[in-house]
């Protein structure tokens, strides 16, 4: 799995992202997409590798701007409660 994080300029309330979250999900097979406008900041997690073009180009049609693209492996964490008990 994949985190790819990506800073946008031009996001500007809560529409906004949902804009960007409906055009990644239209594009893309992904887990979970959220993003930010207060931060700029775009996070989506998927299976595969994004291709980080696509990506910018579909981001940039519908009016906002991609600044920066982050792809690193994702690594789902697990909670446990292995260990809380055994005293």
């Amino acid at each position: 799995m994949f985190r790819t994080t990506v800073k946008i300029d031009g996001m500007m309330c809560s529409m906004c992202e949902s804009h960007v979250n409906d055009v990644v999900r239209q594009h893309f097979k992904v887990k979970k997409v959220s993003s930010s406008h207060s931060k700029g900041v775009t996070e989506i997690i998927s299976e595969e590798q994004l291709d980080e073009n696509t990506l910018c180009d579909e981001i940039y049609k519908t009016g906002y701007k991609v600044i920066d693209v982050k792809t690193e492996p994702y690594e789902k964490k697990v909670f446990s409660l292995k260990g809380l008990f055994n005293k």
